[in-house]
Formats: C-alpha cells, sequence, structure tokens
C-alpha cells in the first residue's frame, strides 16, 4: 500500500509548541524559553573535540585560548540565525531546504546531513566507549555494544516531554563542568599565563593547523538543524511583539549555553597546558594518553576518574540531540516519520558497526584515527547546513521585518567562507596524504570526482537561491481575520470507529455516535494480529480472524436494531497500515480512536498506534482516551 503524508509537517511534532510560554508570569516565564541553547551546546562539548584541545594545549600550553573564544563567538552568531529561522518562519532548516532547491540537491543536502549525523553519533559512541574504559577497564568493544542499550534512555526522555529532557542535558552539562572544574583546582594554572593566552598569535605553523583543527571542529552541521526546530517547542504569540521577545530571549539563552560550552573546552586545553606542556610533555594527542598521565603529573587519583566521568557524560548527552538532529532531517527533507526509538536504533547500529569493524580488524590503537575521520566528514557537510541558513534569515520576503541586517550577513558570510575554506583545506590535506601513499588509481578518481561534485553542490547552494526568487508576500505573524466569523460547521457522513474488543468498546462507539447524525454511516473496524496473518496477510482465515468478524457483526445487529446505518471491516497484521488503508478506502471522513495513554517500556509493548496513523491521515481523528 502507497502511504500518504501531510503536506505540512511540523518540526518534532511530538513536542511542537509544548511548552506554553503565555501561561507563565515573571521570571518562569522567561526560564520557559531557555533549554534549546543547552541541547545544542553539547555539540561543541563532544568527544570529538576534545582531541584538538588536548594536542593545542600539550603543544603551545595557553597560546590557543582565543582560538577557542573566536570560534566560539561565530557559534553563537550562526545558532542565533538558525534559531531566529525557527521562530519566525516555523520552519526548521530541513523544511526551509526543502521548499527552496529542486528535488535533486535537496535529496544530496539530505544524504551528506545523514552522513554528518552518523559520524557526529560515530564520535559520541567512541568517546563513551573510552570514558567506560578508562572508569571500568572494559574492553572497548563491550564498551560500543554497552552503548546500544541507550536508545531506551532516549525513548524514556521522549516520553517525558522536552523540559525533562532539557532538564536531563543540562544535568549532564554540569557533571562535565564540575568534573574539569574540579580537575582545575587539582592542576592549579597560572591566571597570567591563562590571560594572555587571550592575545591573538600563531606561533608556528603546527600551531596553525591544530587552529585550523579547532574552528572546523566547532560549528557541528547537525545542531544549526536541531536548533532551529527545537525553539519551536515554545509556544508564543505570533505578533511582532512576541517575536521579538522571542528572539531576545532565545539569544540570552544561546549566550549562556554556547559559553559554557566555550568554558568547558577552556578547561580541557588549559588542563593539558598545566599537566602536560608546563611539565614538559608535548605529545600528548590521544584521550587515553592524556588520561594515563593525570594521576602521576597531578599527584591524585581522582583527576583521572573526574576525566573519564565527564567523557561519559559528553557522549551520553551528545548522543541524544544527534537523534533529535536526525529526525528533524529525515522529516523536513523526506516527509517520513518513524518511530523514534527505530530512528535511534538505525543511527546507533550504522555508527556501531564500523567502529566494531576497526577494533576487531585494526585493534584499539586506531580508535583516535576513527575519531579524526569522523570529524572529516563532519566538516563535507558544514557548508551545506550555513549557506542556506544566510539565505533563509536575509531573504525580507519571507522574514519581513526580521530579516537579518546587511552587517549581520556580511559577518555570516566572512564567518562561513572562513570555515568553509578551513574544512575544504582539511579535507584536501588528508586526500593529498592519501595520493602520497596509495597506488590505487580507481579510489583516487573516485576522490577526484567526489571532489567536483562537493563544488558543484557548494555552488548551487551559494547560487540557486538568488537565480530562483519566487515573489512571495512577506511573512505573517498572524492570519487576517474574517469580520464576518461565519462557522461551517462539518457534517459526518462516514465515521469510523478502531474496536479493540475491550471494555471500551461502548465508550469509543458512543463517541462516535455524538459526532453523527441520522444519516451517517459507522465502519467498525478491528485488526487481527493472530501470527497467521504475518505470513498470509487477508486472505487468513484462521479461528481469530473468525472470532473477531463474529464479533463485529454481533456490534452491527446491536447497532442496526436502533435505526443506525453500520458497516463491518477487518484488517490484518499491522494495526497503523490497515487502520489507514479503511479509512482511505471507504472514504471515512471522521475516526474515533482510544488511547491508553501508556509510558515508557508499555509505550514499547503496545506500540504507538494513535500516533502513527494521526501522522497518516488527513482527516480529523478523535482519541478518546481510555
Amino acid at each position: 500500500m502507497k502511504r500518504k503524508f501531510h503536506e505540512e509537517f511540523t518540526s518534532l511534532g511530538e513536542v511542537n509548541q509544548s511548552v506554553d510560554t503565555g501561561k507563565r508570569n515573571g521570571i518562569k516565564r522567561i526560564l520557559a524559553f531557555f533549554g534549546p541553547a543547552y541541547l545544542v551546546s553539547v555539540g561543541y562539548m563532544d568527544p570529538g573535540n576534545w582531541a584538538t584541545d588536548l594536542a593545542g594545549g600539550s603543544k603551545f600550553g595557553y597560546t590557543l585560548i582565543w582560538v577557542l573564544l573566536m570560534s566560539n563567538l561565530m557559534a553563537l552568531l550562526l545558532q542565533s540565525l538558525s534559531a531566529r529561522l525557527g521562530i519566525v518562519r516555523g520552519r526548521d532548516l530541513a523544511q526551509a531546504n526543502r521548499e527552496t532547491y529542486p528535488r535533486y540537491i535537496n535529496f544530496a543536502f539530505y544524504v551528506l546531513a545523514e552522513i554528518a549525523i552518523a559520524a557526529t553519533d560515530l564520535a559520541e559512541i567512541l568517546g563513551m566507549a573510552i570514558g567506560i574504559q578508562l572508569l571500568t577497564g572494559l574492553s572497548l568493544i563491550w564498551g560500543i555494544l554497552l552503548t546500544v542499550a541507550d536508545t531506551f534512555l532516549f525513548l524514556l526522555l521522549q516520553r517525558l516531554g522536552i523540559r525533562k529532557m532539557e532538564a536531563f542535558i543540562i544535568c549532564l552539562v554540569a557533571i562535565i563542568g564540575f568534573s574539569f572544574l574540579s580537575e582545575m583546582f587539582l592542576a592549579k594554572p597560572h591566571l597570567g599565563e591563562i590571560v594572555n593566552g587571550f592575545i591573538p598569535r600563531i606561533p608556528n605553523e603546527e600551531a596553525l593547523y591544530i587552529a585550523i583543527g579547532i574552528i572546523g571542529a566547532t560549528v557541528m552541521p547537525h545542531n544549526l538543524y536541531l536548533h532551529s526546530a527545537l525553539v519551536q517547542t515554545r509556544k508564543i504569540k505570533r505578533n511582532p511583539e512576541g517575536i521579538k521577545k522571542a528572539l531576545k530571549l532565545n539569544f540570552i539563552d544561546s549566550a549562556i549555553a554556547l559559553n559554557a560550552a566555550f568554558f568547558v573546552n577552556a578547561f580541557i586545553l588549559i588542563l593539558s597546558a598545566t599537566a602536560f606542556y608546563k611539565t614538559g610533555r608535548n605529545n600528548i594527542v590521544e584521550i587515553k594518553q592524556a588520561h594515563e598521565m593525570l594521576a602521576p603529573v597531578l599527584g591524585s587519583n581522582l583527576a583521572p576518574m573526574l576525566f573519564a566521568i565527564a567523557l561519559i557524560a559528553a557522549g551520553q548527552s551528545s548522543t541524544i540531540t544527534g537523534t533529535l538532529a536526525g529526525q528533524i532531517v529525515m522529516e523536513g527533507y523526506l516527509h517520513l516519520r518513524i518511530t523514534p526509538w527505530v530512528r535511534r536504533l538505525i543511527t546507533r547500529l550504522v555508527a556501531v558497526i564500523p567502529a566494531l569493524l576497526v577494533i576487531i580488524i585494526k585493534g584499539e590503537d586506531n580508535v583516535d584515527g576513527l575519531l579524526i575521520f569522523s570529524q572529516v566528514l563532519l566538516s563535507l557537510q558544514l557548508g551545506f547546513a550555513i549557506i542556506p541558513l544566510i539565505h533563509f534569515t536575509s531573504d525580507k520576503k519571507k522574514m519581513g521585518a526580521f530579516a537579518i541586517k546587511p552587517i549581520i550577513i556580511g559577518l555570516a558570510s566572512l564567518i562561513t567562507a572562513i570555515l568553509v575554506y578551513l574544512n575544504i583545506r582539511m579535507v584536501v590535506e588528508q586526500a593529498m596524504s592519501y595520493f602520497d601513499h596509495s597506488g590505487n588509481v580507481l579510489i583516487k578518481l573516485l576522490i577526484i570526482l567526489g571532489g567536483l561534485v562537493y563544488i558543484g553542490l557548494l555552488f548551487a547552494a551559494i547560487f540557486y537561491p538568488r537565480m530562483n526568487k519566487k515573489a512571495e508576500s512577506p511573512v505573517k505573524v498572524h492570519e487576517e481575520a474574517d469580520a464576518s466569523f461565519e462557522i461551517k460547521v462539518p457534517v459526518y457522513q462516514n465515521i469510523g470507529i478502531a474496536l479493540e474488543f475491550s471494555k471500551y468498546d461502548k465508550k469509543l462507539i458512543a463517541h462516535a455516535l455524538g459526532q453523527g447524525n441520522p444519516q451517517s454511516t459507522y465502519f467498525l473496524m478491528h485488526v487481527v494480529e493472530s501470527p497467521a496473518t504475518r505470513i498470509m496477510g487477508d486472505i487468513v482465515d484462521d479461528m481469530e480472524a473468525r472470532i473477531d468478524q463474529e464479533r463485529l457483526d454481533k456490534y452491527a445487529d446491536e447497532l442496526t436494531k436502533n435505526n443506525i446505518t453500520v458497516k463491518t471491516k477487518l484488517g490484518f497484521n499491522d494495526r497503523v497500515n490497515e487502520i489507514v488503508r479503511i479509512v482511505e478506502e471507504n472514504k471515512i471522513d471522521l475516526l474515533v480512536i482510544g488511547a491508553h495513554g501508556h509510558k515508557g517500556l508499555k509505550d514499547i509493548v503496545y506500540g504507538q498506534t494513535v500516533s502513527g496513523v494521526r501522522h497518516n491521515l488527513k482527516i480529523p481523528v478523535l482519541v478518546i482516551n481510555i
């Protein structure tokens, strides 16, 4: 059966506008806006950033702290543009791309975004696995396998709501911050030398290379998709004053959260500078090396333990936000929704398999090489997120009075040029290194072809929106009211009732009758889910199917006695697909369905029928809590 999807998709539909900022007063109303940026900020302190911070501190002391500050300011500007897009237009970055670029370019953007998210998840898996190994001594293979279990943690957090998820992430960020702050007290860095690190300077070519790595690893493409969707979880007044206030408070939220991420990265660099550079250990570039050297250098066994705990917290927090970004990308580009835990499991397995293969084939010593490779993959996608973002937020026809000013456009464009150049340079250097040490002509040709496609997509991202601007009216902050205020009351002729053959059936039928009229036809439907239906589908004629049909007929007979027009329909095997099929084939214009309100593990066991049906139908769905 061919599925049909809504023409309009909302970002993170389960939690979209779930936080009502208008029902709060004073400080509570302000705090209601705070949260989205903290989920974004964990991407700036994930395990993939640790290697560059450790290398910068151990090789050049406090000299490159200014690079961290500069990259943080770049991130703040770009994340504020992402939030602006979501608040003003009510679109996430993936949705805006789908509406602007042609199908083939969007498909390429989608594939690159998925690769970037898988690469991000790969870095989080390796970081968590290394942290578990450092803390418990467990092998990396077992640590990686344990990370699959956090699929269920993500599911639980999603069921608790966006505010609970934000609180959990903030707790993890606090653990990371506390761990490194404690390490700072143990290391006792020199404050005056730290202050000198904010003076911009690059000592030599190697320092320039590490600086490029720090900047290139700072802004992560999935965070731009993520932020534009998360800000839409806040329900705001859709008028100029309400939008302006939301933009202001979200900028404050971003400034606080990203500054927290800056301090974490600065703590890592300062710790590395104090513990290693100051003691003459200038070759500490791997996470394991840093962990092993902390205890003898700082004279405390607490230091390596805090380091490992922070690493686990960084990996766990980042992997949750990476999954949300994956959901946003898939729904925005493809208009495709799948069960969140399935999406989570697929993303995790895509990252777990290469990690396991590398460790099994080449051993645990090659893990840091895999981390570097994940950062290279991330860098490839960055331009395709930033360039459209600048186009969308500077478009006066769609953003109206909230379009960004020319000075911001210029600054954002300069940052984009720097980031894209640095990332292209990093990728070219990696490719040239391969060319120097490999004689495989086919792979070299593939690299060249990939480079040409990459440059072509960059040009398309830059110039296509300018060449194909459509004459559209400025963004409307609210619909104009109809002065006559005439309301046409719908009349439902065909009403479907999804029955489960329980004590609640009468309640569902009663609610359905309350929506109809004497001329309405009621379709009693039930889905048979016996083992035989999984193999034979709708041609099955087992005992369960016959009993279910008899029960539907019994209900129909009772209703017919009261002059109610009734038809019965059986579905087979897949509840969601079958209910949708019956509704569409019989032109049902209202569906009544029951919801038990299961939470947590029960929702996994009993499924998400209501959510699946609701997302795949265009008719009204009346959900009855039973």
